[in-house]
């Protein structure tokens, strides 16, 4: 639980308080419905989420998978920032791309399956759609699925590869796009135009 710094009033939350509340929030079934809950803001944490999946608490990793699983799944975006809340606490963490990692992929029957870092499975389509960000400089693509409520996966380049493999060229507003299709939902990566240069 957060605890007030008498001498300043401050509120602060430490990571293995924020498991616990975490732990106590997810005795239910599924994930916690972090969206409707509205705790007192505690400040910021030192955790950031790397690219890579990573996630450092005080500028070291945390090395239990479980614990990063359990955090997991009490992120919530709000804007463009990023928090852990939990029934009693809300505090800021710092995000360097997405909150997860897209590690892998499955042909289903009613699309593509995404597995990410942390567990999380999702089919994309509609509800679950594939954008592709590219670098203004490099050209470099940046692939993402969205997981749950507004949290996004980036692909990671080795299940990318795989996508570029099962790609198919399809109209999408007018223009001939290369991408992908899951779930009755087509989702462009490059204009067709482009693969030809």
């Amino acid at each position: 639980m957060a605890k007030t710094n008498q001498s300043n009033g401050t509120v602060t939350v430490s990571a293995e308080s924020l498991a616990s509340s975490a732990r106590a929030a997810a005795k239910g079934r599924g994930l916690p419905p972090v969206e409707s809950w509205n705790p007192p803001f505690c400040g910021d944490l030192d955790m950031r989420i790397a690219r890579d999946g990573t996630w450092f608490y005080l500028g070291t990793p945390i090395g239990r998978p479980e614990l990063v699983k359990l955090f997991s799944t009490v992120i919530r975006k709000d804007g463009d920032d990023y928090f852990l809340v939990t029934p009693v606490e809300k505090v800021g963490i710092t995000v360097d791309d997405a909150p997860f990692v897209a590690v892998d992929f499955v042909q289903v029957e009613d699309g593509l399956r995404f597995e990410t870092n942390v567990g999380d499975f999702a089919i994309a389509g509609p509800d679950h759609p594939i954008r592709v960000v590219r670098d203004a400089k490099s050209g470099e693509p940046s692939p993402y699925v969205l997981i749950r409520r507004n949290l996004e996966a980036l692909i990671d380049r080795k299940s990318f590869y795989r996508l570029v493999d099962i790609g198919e060229t399809a109209k999408h507003e007018d223009v001939d796009w290369f991408g992908i299709r899951s779930a009755g939902a087509f989702f462009p990566i490059i204009p067709a135009a482009d693969l030809e240069v």
